[in-house]
C-alpha cells in the first residue's frame, strides 16, 4: 500500500466507523477504486485503523473509561460485548467469505438503509437518557443485536447496535453513545485476533515498513474520528437517521450497478 492509499482509506474509516453507513462497506467499496489489492495485510488493516478510531471514544468518553468505581459500567460492556466475540470464532470462514462479496455487502447496505428510514417513527417513546439506567439484560440483548453485523458485512456495526439501544426503550443519543462504547471491546478483540492471525499464517507481512503503514493509518483515523463523534451525536439529536438511510440505499444502488456491469470486479469472483 502507497502512502497516498493508507491516508485515503483512513480518512473514510475515521469518517464512516460511528456514522450508521458501515465503514466495512466503505473500505471495501473504495479498494477497487484505489487499486489496493485484497490480501491478508490489507485485512489485518482494516481491522486495526478500525480499533484506532474507536480509541477516540476512549479520549471523549474519558471518564466512563477510568472511573475504577463504577464496576457495573465495565460489567455491562463485557456481558454486551460476548455474544459478538462467540458468534465471531465460531463463524469465521462464513464472516472472510461474505467480506469477499461486495455485491452481498452492497444489497445490506440497501436494506439497512430501507430501515433507517422507519427507525425514528418505530422507536418514538423511548426514554432511558442515561447509562446508568442500561440494565445488564438490555446491555446483553444490545450485544445480541451486534452480532448482525457480524453475520452480515455491510450492516454497520454502528448501525446494529444502535437499533438494537433503541429497541430496549434507549434514546437516540444513549443508544449511539453505548455503541461508541461497545465498540471498544469489540474492536479490541478483533484487532488482537487479526494479529494473531495473521502473524500465524502470514508473518512475512509484519515487516517494518508494514507497520508504518499501520501507525500512520491509525493516527490519520484517530484523528478524523475524534471529529466525525462529536458531529453524529450533534446531527442525529436534531435530526435523527432518515438521512443516513437515504445515502446507504443510494451508494448501495450505486455499487451494485457498478459490479453488475462489471465496472467493478467482485472480490468472491476470484
Amino acid at each position: 500500500m502507497s502512502l497516498l492509499q493508507t491516508i485515503i482509506l483512513s480518512i473514510i474509516e475515521g469518517l464512516t466507523e460511528f456514522l450508521p453507513i458501515s465503514s466495512t462497506a466503505h473500505l471495501k467499496f473504495a479498494n477497487p477504486f484505489l487499486g489496493v489489492p485484497d490480501s491478508a495485510f490489507v485485512n489485518m488493516f482494516e481491522v486495526v485503523i478500525q480499533l484506532a478510531a474507536i480509541l477516540s471514544v476512549v479520549v471523549i468518553y474519558y471518564k466512563k473509561f477510568f472511573d475504577l468505581k463504577s464496576t457495573s459500567f465495565y460489567l455491562k460492556l463485557i456481558i454486551a460485548v460476548i455474544p459478538a466475540l462467540i458468534f465471531g470464532a465460531v463463524l469465521k470462514k462464513q464472516i472472510d467469505a461474505a467480506l469477499g462479496n461486495l455485491i452481498f455487502i452492497a444489497c445490506v447496505m440497501i436494506g439497512g438503509g430501507i430501515l433507517l428510514l422507519f427507525i425514528d417513527n418505530i422507536f418514538k417513546t423511548n426514554n432511558i437518557d442515561k447509562e446508568e439506567k442500561v440494565s445488564l439484560p438490555k446491555a446483553f440483548v444490545i450485544g445480541c443485536f451486534q452480532v448482525l453485523s457480524i453475520i452480515f458485512p455491510g450492516l454497520s456495526r454502528s448501525a446494529a447496535t444502535i437499533i438494537g439501544g433503541m429497541s430496549q426503550k434507549l434514546t437516540r443519543s444513549l443508544a449511539a453513545e453505548f455503541s461508541f462504547l461497545l465498540a471498544v471491546p469489540t474492536m479490541l478483540a478483533a484487532s488482537v485476533k487479526s494479529f494473531y492471525d495473521v502473524y500465524k499464517e502470514h508473518p512475512e507481512v509484519l515487516v517494518k515498513d508494514n507497520m508504518a503503514i499501520l501507525g500512520i493509518g491509525g493516527i490519520v483515523s484517530f484523528i478524523v474520528a475524534l471529529i466525525a463523534v462529536k458531529f453524529f451525536i450533534t446531527y442525529i439529536q436534531k435530526h435523527g437517521f432518515k438521512l443516513f438511510g437515504w445515502y446507504r440505499i443510494i451508494l448501495g444502488s450505486i455499487m451494485l450497478v457498478l459490479i453488475l456491469t462489471g465496472v467493478v470486479v467482485n472480490v468472491s469472483n476470484h
